[in-house]
């Protein structure tokens, strides 16, 4: 394929430069920071119109929109949920922009609660949470415009749906946590200056009560503020609402665990846990007994419990011992559900209170499970099965027998039958296995010409488990393959697994995913020409580094609102938080040599890069847009290739959550088209 030549938007070029440890480092394209400037507004406009372009001479661009259209047309359910009188559950039609929240009484037709796609006139205001006081009479909702992490949350009643005249708003990371229905719990930061508000750090969160039928300037702080300062601070009750309790944290790992007891008039906050070396919750009490999971001493998690009487560590009883797989725990029915990670795949089991296990519940096979929650007097409960291939189907448990049937299947356009789902273990640079999840159809030949996306995110914790993707169906459909290992820097063996893709074990991570690339090769399931990799966030910066290090990979890349400038990132919103896995330029030298060696931003030099599309929104205020236009800026002036090098910038959209069904669709359908025009593919009918 002939690939026509781009004529590539003028990016000024600014002499920045900042000194680290005795090294100057320029950055010439710092003023693509100010993301109110008219500027950098007319640079985003500029590079838009140059993708879309682009975008739009691909002749099979707008079949894959249509294709992708009818098959995300199908009802789509979450699981249900019991709120006072009320089973409430999430529904979308198939193409509406936003689910709606639905409700109803026993045998009786469900009516909808709040539908979301009435609050814009576009579908980017989404229902972002909702939260019952106990007896389910009132509920406060959040609601996220455009995408982004602040939040308005208005108060309801739920007999007649009206509002009760609250409306708080510059809500940002919280949960809302009702005591009785006088008022709820939630937490906030001062907003950022006229201005700066994308930009602008988050340092403080502030724990406040809200009475209702009260001013939000009145609201009492509780917690955080200038006497306890805390990056990260959550809240919430026990179902009794006898304690409430309080996790504090500087990091995105490791918290510090607090309670009072709001039975007695005036008690003070106690802490439990007075520094940020474990993660532990509370997840529930019978009486004095609280019930804690945590991984103090367990990498791997356990569940303990302790006498709110006598509450240090060293009396911390363990009921669920630490095993060899990562533990979650969920609490329904009066029951404690343990739903483990063995090798990224689920297995749970169903215990009592006294730590005897009871059932281990069947799933049709190898996938991911979630849900079990129930309030402690329900009898049943609901869980959510899925994996690459098998779409999520909900699942109704009875706690009694252990027994599960299915409560609903979505009426997706796939058949199962047709494709499957391997495990492998690879070996990473270091030897180290690797685990990988290869799907892809049944019979297809391994000749190194399937075209393979290579999915990753390899960071803070968190565990990437089996999950069936509509989107993905065309890829599927037209004999290419769909690979996501679990690398180092997640959370699927337990901390262990975490810290070693950290700080400087960061380049762990980097050569996992370059040795998963180099596996699919060598193995024939495809090749460089018909490889792409692609991965979000901390999965952004994960492609970055990769096409930085290797250049040769992969044919296509996609880094999606990536963390790209790692000397800056913890300048804007609440990126200082993510120190713990990634170290800062201010540390030591080593750490500012270190990250400076494999920030994407700062490694680019000149090279034949792979065709790639950067993808960012206009909104995103956790990984501010910044690093994709600064990066996007320099990949354009060193890119020594004839394959184009683009960056796609969402309007009225943030980090992801919250995006409307059209905007999922547009963005998936320039993906494909992109990867498979680049790749040499006439994509089949």
């Amino acid at each position: 394929m002939n690939q026509p030549e781009i004529t590539y938007p003028k990016t000024d070029k600014i002499n920045v430069t900042d000194t680290y440890f005795e090294t100057v480092v320029t950055d010439p394209y710092r003023w693509l920071e100010d993301d109110q400037s008219a500027e950098t507004k007319n640079w985003v406009k500029a590079e838009n119109e140059v993708t879309q372009v682009y975008l739009q001479q691909i002749p099979f661009r707008e079949a894959i929109r249509k294709k992708l259209e009818k098959l995300w047309n199908y009802e789509k359910y979450s699981a249900p949920f019991k709120e006072g009188k009320y089973t409430y559950f999430y529904k979308n039609d198939g193409l509406q922009s936003q689910s709606v929240l639905y409700r109803q009484l026993e045998n009786a037709e469900p009516e909808v609660f709040l539908d979301p796609n009435t609050f814009s006139a576009d579908g980017t205001t989404s229902l972002a949470g909702i939260s019952f006081s106990k007896d389910g009479l009132l509920a406060a909702y959040q609601i996220s415009e455009g995408g982004s992490d602040w939040r308005k949350v208005i108060v309801l009643k739920t007999s007649d749906k009206s509002s009760i005249g609250d409306t708080l708003i510059d809500i940002k990371f919280s949960g809302l946590a009702w005591k009785g229905n006088d008022g709820f719990y939630y937490s906030s930061y001062d907003k950022p200056k006229e201005g700066s508000q994308l930009a602008g750090l988050t340092q403080h969160h502030k724990l406040f009560y809200h009475k209702l039928n009260t001013p939000q300037s009145s609201d009492q702080l509780v917690f955080g503020g200038e006497k306890t300062k805390r990056r990260y601070i959550g809240a919430y009750l026990t179902e009794d609402e006898r304690f409430l309790v309080i996790t504090a944290a500087e990091s995105t790992t490791g918290n510090e665990l607090y309670f009072q007891d709001l039975t007695k008039p005036d008690s003070p906050i106690i802490n439990m846990v007075d520094n940020f070396e474990s993660e532990q919750q509370i997840v529930d009490n019978v009486g004095n007994t609280l019930f804690i999971h945590t991984n103090l001493n367990a990498p791997n998690f356990k569940l303990v419990k302790v006498d709110a009487a006598d509450l240090k560590t060293e009396n911390w009883q363990d009921l669920i011992p630490e095993t060899e797989n990562v533990l979650e725990i969920t609490t329904g029915g009066g029951k404690l559900f343990a739903e483990y990670l063995k090798d990224a795949t689920s297995f749970i089991l169903q215990y009592n209170y006294d730590g005897q296990m009871e059932h281990q519940i069947e799933l049709p096979f190898v996938g991911t499970a979630g849900g079990f929650s129930a309030k402690k007097e329900e009898k049943e409960t609901y869980y959510t099965f899925t994996s690459y291939v098998y779409p999520a189907t909900i699942f109704k448990y009875d706690i009694a027998s252990g027994k599960s049937e299915i409560y609903k299947k979505l009426g997706v356009n796939f058949d199962p039958e047709k494709y499957e789902s391997k495990q492998v273990f690879y070996p990473s640079k270091d030897g180290t296995k690797i685990p990988m999840i290869i799907t892809h159809k049944k019979g297809i030949e391994f000749n190194g010409k399937n075209p393979v996306l290579l999915y990753a995110y390899g960071g803070f914790g968190v565990s990437l488990t089996p999950a069936f993707s509509t989107s993905n169906i065309i890829l599927l459909e037209q004999g290419g393959i769909y690979a996501v290992p679990n690398l180092r820097g997640g959370g699927e063996y337990g901390e262990n697994w975490h810290l070693a893709g950290t700080k400087l074990k960061k380049q762990n991570v980097f050569d996992d995913f370059i040795a998963a690339a180099e596996y699919l090769i060598q193995n024939k399931y495809t090749s460089k020409e018909y490889l792409a990799i692609a991965g979000g966030s901390n999965g952004g910066l994960l492609v970055g580094a990769t096409i930085t290090q290797r250049p040769d990979l992969c044919r296509v890349a996609f880094p999606a609102v990536g963390v790209l400038d790692m000397l800056r990132y913890h300048k804007f919103t609440a990126g200082a938080g993510w120190a713990y896995d990634y170290g800062t330029a201010q540390d030591s030298e080593e750490m500012f040599k270190y990250l400076h060696q494999y920030s994407p931003y700062h490694a680019l030099k000149p090279a034949d890069y792979p065709a790639t599309m950067v993808t960012t929104a206009d909104h995103d205020d956790r990984v501010v847009p910044a690093h994709s236009f600064k990066f996007a800026a320099r990949l354009q002036e060193f890119h020594q290739g004839k394959a184009p090098v683009l960056i796609r910038i969402e309007t009225n959209a943030g980090h992801g959550a919250g995006r409307s069904t059209a905007q999922v669709i547009n963005q998936e359908a320039d993906k494909w088209a992109f990867m498979l025009w680049n790749m040499d593919l006439n994509r089949k009918e």
